[in-house]
């Protein structure tokens, strides 16, 4: 029998990687409906690039989310706006790429200034002075492109989304993926006995050793399956090293580091945690800062996988975003939430974009779907919380 500490660990785990199990499921699904395709080597690689702004952008909404329940409405706006900017920059005036891609992250970071100042010095709600850059930031990008599609961009500029790392091996199987796929492997075993052997040695919760094992059994098995995809097909995408380096970074920001668990603290409770001599208004103010600039960054990405800046850019990405916090279940009112919640919640939106665009069902279809799922995450979500307080 297991003690206590273990079993309440167990219950929520449960709870934790159930998105993921529902996304294990519906990728079943897909490759059922769509006889097979969606589980190809090659889709899954586009699966993997299609989604990746969405995911840069999650990964700063969620911020935004747990630390005061606010939502950041003008993200969708700012990419374009970005998208526009390399445009002149880079198209237009013929800037170096790299020189550019600093100063639209620069913009980036200002546009957070000026929306971080009204939200948090001036407490004006997040969801008016965000809306105001909705429609300030999508103004400016259709000023600036006077309705054209500036292109085409350098090579460059282009590998930030359609770039691989060099393939080694000769044969079917690309030796460098197979390389990185088992070093990251290891890695996150030894990360995770580490952390439970802390735990235990603490008197922390701590799942069961059946859990323990299950769950990662269950990831170093998702790993090398990603691994021989990947190596069947391409190779390692430049764009999915990014992303795990931002998936990694900010999930030892906030697990791991007093200014994380502050954010934490202000979305549970703020009036608490200013009496803890916590400095609210600077750390909401510098995490819509950090939305600017990862704004910035899903422009960037975006811009360059569509090879071309447009007027249209970035529309509903931040629905996109917002609805991969919540099905990844961040709390609606702040103080929960995790990156890895956030980045599983917006695979589950890309792969039913992916399925549902293989199937052939038309986008009114798939907007009626994901506001569906979206809407079933959050009340499991409340559910399971109202069991657990009962319990």
């Amino acid at each position: 029998m297991g003690t206590k500490a273990e079993k309440k660990g167990s219950s929520v785990n449960l709870r934790r990687y159930s998105m993921v199990i529902a996304l294990i499921v519906i990728m079943g699904l897909f490759q059922v409906l769509t006889g097979g395709i969606f589980l190809k080597p090659q889709n899954i690689t586009n699966l993997i690039l299609q989604n990746s702004y969405v995911i840069i952008l999650s990964i700063g909404m969620l911020l935004c989310i747990v630390s005061s329940g606010s939502i950041d409405l003008s993200v969708g706006s700012v990419v374009a706006f970005v998208g526009a900017l390399l445009g002149v920059l880079i198209v237009q005036k013929g800037m170096n790429p790299w020189l550019a891609i600093l100063i639209a992250l620069l913009a980036g970071a200002l546009v957070g200034v000026w929306q971080g100042f009204w939200i948090a010095y001036m407490r004006i709600p997040a969801f008016i002075v965000t809306l105001a850059g909705m429609l300030i930031f999508r103004g400016i990008t259709l000023y600036v492109l006077q309705g054209m599609t500036l292109t085409p961009f350098p090579k460059d500029f282009l590998a930030i989304s359609s770039g691989f790392l060099v393939k080694t091996g000769g044969g079917k199987l690309d030796m460098t993926s197979i390389i990185i796929g088992a070093a990251a492997a290891i890695i996150y075993l030894a990360v995770s006995i580490a952390e439970r052997q802390k735990k235990k040695h603490k008197g922390y919760q701590y799942s069961s050793a059946g859990a323990f094992w299950g769950k990662n059994i269950i990831a170093v098995a998702a790993i090398a399956l990603l691994t021989v995809w990947l190596a069947l097909y391409n190779g390692v995408p430049i764009l999915l090293l990014i992303m795990l380096v931002l998936i990694i970074a900010y999930s030892f920001f906030m697990n791991r580091t007093v200014p994380g668990r502050q954010l934490y603290a202000m979305g549970g409770n703020e009036k608490a945690a200013i009496l803890s001599g916590i400095n609210t208004k600077k750390a909401l103010f510098l995490t819509f800062v950090n939305m600017g600039v990862l704004a910035a960054l899903g422009g960037i990405v975006f811009t360059s996988r569509l090879q071309a800046a447009t007027p249209s850019a970035g529309q509903n990405f931040e629905m996109d975003a917002i609805a991969s916090c919540y099905i990844g279940g961040a709390a609606v009112m702040g103080g929960s939430g995790t990156i890895a919640g956030a980045v599983v919640g917006a695979l589950v939106m890309g792969v039913i974009n992916n399925g549902l665009s293989i199937m052939g069902v038309g986008s009114d279809i798939t907007q009626t779907i994901k506001g569906l799922v979206l809407l079933a995450a959050v009340v499991f979500d409340i559910l399971s919380k109202k069991h657990t307080v009962k319990a």
